[in-house]
This record gives C-alpha cells, sequence and structure tokens, in this order.
C-alpha cells in the first residue's frame, strides 16, 4: 500500500471516530432524561486552554441513613451511586456497580447541600463574563443530560431569580 493510502486511510479512521462519538453525544441528548440542577461552581484548574465554569452538581440522595448517625455516613458515602431522574430532579441511588461517580460528603453533614464528587466543565466564549458570578439572590443552575453510564454532560446554564429559571444566551 501507498504511503499516501495509508495516510488517507487514516485520516478516514479519525475522523469516523471523532463522528461517532459526536453521533453518541447527540443520541444520548436526544433520547436520555434532561434536568435543570442546581450547581455551586468551583475554581477551574484543567490544563487545557479555553475558558470554562466548573460546576458541582447538586443532587437529591435516595438512600441516606437516619440523620443522627454521623460515625456511619462516612461509610455510606464512600459509594458509588447511579444517576436518575425523578420527579424532574436529579437523584443519585447507592449501587453495588463500579460506576466511578461518588458523593461529596457535606460538612457538616446533612445540612449542606448534596454534591457529585467529581465537578462538570461548561465551556464558554472568551467574550462573555463569567457567569459562575451572580449577584444577591441569583442562583446559577444548568441543564444536563444524563447518560446511562458516566457523569451528567452539560447542555445550557441558566439563572433562577424570584423562582423563576431563565436560560442564558451564551454565544
Amino acid at each position: 500500500m501507498k504511503p499516501l493510502y495509508r495516510g488517507v486511510l487514516l485520516a478516514v479512521l479519525q475522523i469516523a471516530l471523532v463522528l461517532s462519538l459526536a453521533g453518541k453525544m447527540l443520541y444520548d441528548r436526544a433520547t436520555r432524561p434532561r434536568v435543570w440542577v442546581k450547581t455551586a461552581p468551583v475554581g477551574p484548574d484543567l490544563p487545557i486552554r479555553g475558558r470554562y465554569v466548573q460546576l458541582r452538581l447538586e443532587v437529591i440522595e435516595k438512600w441516606s441513613p437516619g440523620r443522627n448517625k454521623e460515625v456511619d455516613l462516612k461509610r455510606w458515602w464512600d459509594q458509588d451511586v447511579e444517576l436518575s431522574v425523578e420527579n424532574n430532579q436529579l437523584t443519585a441511588l447507592r449501587t453495588d456497580k463500579r460506576t466511578g461517580l461518588r458523593l461529596l460528603l457535606p460538612s457538616p453533614p446533612r445540612i449542606a447541600p448534596v454534591v457529585l464528587y467529581e465537578p462538570v466543565a461548561y465551556f464558554i466564549p472568551e467574550h462573555i463574563a463569567d457567569p459562575s458570578r451572580r449577584a444577591q439572590g441569583e442562583e446559577l443552575w444548568v441543564e444536563v443530560t444524563v447518560p446511562k453510564k458516566g457523569p451528567p454532560r452539560p447542555i445550557r446554564l441558566g439563572v433562577k431569580k424570584d423562582g423563576k429559571l431563565t436560560p442564558l444566551e451564551i454565544n
């Protein structure tokens, strides 16, 4: 096989790989549940170029032990969870499967919101202000797709003020 043909074959394989990943994400976005989730911004530390907001997603945990069992709580929190959408909320169920998703132990326990340990990154254009910096009384929310496996995938950001959620126009 000539080197030119090998190069073209390699390019075609790489393009097919990228398109298959894009197709999988588009398929998940069309078929998997979506939900708006309240977030807690975190300082970004990814070693890549570009601007992004790193967000911890609040979840409703469905399996916690009694509220007075703080010693036992750490054992329960060191478990993998599966995510699902129930009553238009992102919920976490403890599982024996290896999902790679865990919850962050709130400090102090049972007072702080329950969030996923691994934050998600939402990439933003360079010409807009940081959307994670909100005025008093505003909350940052993110619409996510919940895949069968892996962390939620952010779609768009929104701001909730006075009980009304308004998607942000980020272009």
